[in-house]
Order: structure tokens, then sequence, then C-alpha cells
């Protein structure tokens, strides 16, 4: 079994939500008293937040670069960063270090491609829905159409996501400006909803959409166990 490094702390209530996804899958597949082999790097994401509104991704980089060296020096064999909004700055924390990133967008797009959809509505904060690194590679890589929403829809996705679900706070009418959100993403012609932000998780699952929801969260965890179990 391979070693999987996580960036996490991003934020944590997620990086909790990995770190049992992934050993529940192991374990279901492999049975018995079955764990998977971790090694966590834990970010301070106050810190993090603060260069994101600052636009100083040039400091979110060289954060997530120290991780990831942290990771390849104790042994891990591949690494994930546990959170969509900072793969903006995937390609330069690649380049920090030798083992692979296992990139969540590509772990979204395979899925995705697979159950043979064509055009997928976006959820996420508003620097993944304005910033080029998941829309454009859905694009580009898996030949996909992709609505974002609009106007206080946009709106409410992103605080939902920054005032609450980084804190932990799941509200009854956050969930319901959630579901309106995906609602008129699948009136635009969205064929399924990509969760693109981890906390998502917390407060949807499939009885709020009406078309299929991809979480981003989830689809990381299988592609992460399955590379980490490969012979």
């Amino acid at each position: 079994m391979k070693n999987i490094g996580i960036i996490g702390g991003l934020s944590w209530h997620t990086s909790a939500a990995y770190y049992r996804l992934i050993n529940e899958s192991v374990q279901e597949r492999l049975g018995g008293l079955s764990s998977a082999k971790c090694l966590l790097a834990s970010l301070e994401f106050a810190e993090i937040e603060r260069y994101q509104r600052a636009d100083r991704w040039d400091q979110v980089a060289a954060i997530l670069c120290d991780g990831a060296r942290g990771l390849e020096r104790a042994g891990a064999d591949f690494f994930l960063i546990a959170c969509n909004t900072v793969h903006i700055v995937a390609d330069q924390v690649q380049a920090a270090v030798s083992i692979p990133l296992l990139h969540i967008v590509d772990a979204t797009g395979r899925h995705v491609v697979a159950r043979r959809l064509h055009t997928v509505g976006l959820l996420g904060s508003r620097w993944t829905l304005r910033g080029g690194y998941f829309v454009d590679r859905l694009r580009s890589q898996y030949g996909l159409e992709v609505l974002l929403p609009e106007g206080q829809d946009e709106e409410h996705v992103h605080r939902a996501i920054y005032s609450e679900l980084t804190r932990g706070i799941v509200t009854e009418s956050t969930r319901a400006q959630l579901r309106t959100a995906i609602a008129h993403l699948a009136e635009r012609g969205a064929e399924g909803i990509i969760l693109g932000c981890t906390e998502l998780m917390l407060v949807l699952n499939a009885e709020d959409s009406v078309v299929p929801l991809f979480d981003t969260t989830r689809l990381h965890v299988d592609a992460a166990v399955d590379l980490a179990l490969a012979e």
C-alpha cells in the first residue's frame, strides 16, 4: 500500500472527512483491521484565507509548497490538496516536489465523463468560479460545458463556504439557498452539479438536487484509494 500525503487544514473539518473517508474505503476494500497509510500536513487556514483575500497567491503557493516538501520528506508516495480553491496554485506546488499530485479536477472530470454527461453546473468559492484552474481544465481536458451560478446564487454559495461551512456551521436556510442555486443551474441545462468546494458535502446530498451531484471530496478520495492500492 502506498503512503497518501494530504495537505489539509483548509478547513480542518474537510481534512477530518478526508481521513475518515479514506480509511473507510480502505477497510471496505481490504477488510479486517485494514486502514490507510496517511501523512497529513495541516496548515493554518486563517493565514491562507488572508492571502486569498489580498490576492497574494504567491504566498499561498509558498505555504503549500512547504507542506508538499514536508510530505515528500516524510515518505509520501503521492499527495492530495484537500481543498478545491487552492488548486489555483497546484502547478507551482507540483513543481516543488518529485512525488505526483493527484489533482482534484482530474478525479472529478474522469468520473463525470464516465457518466456520459456533457453539461455540468459548478458550485464553489468565488475564486474557483472565476479562476481558470477548474473550469478551463474541465473544458480543455474533458470536453465538458460548464455552467456557473449567477447573481445572488454566486454570492450565496461563496458566503455559505467562508461564513459557515469552513467554521463547521450548517443551517437549513443556507441549505435552501444552495438548493435554489442548484435548481437554477439545472433549469439552464446542467445535467449534473459538481460540488466544487470540499465543504459542500457537509450540507448537501443527493436529495437536494434534481440532477446528479458530483462531490469532489468523495471522488478525490476514491481516486486516492485506487492509487494507493494499485499494484
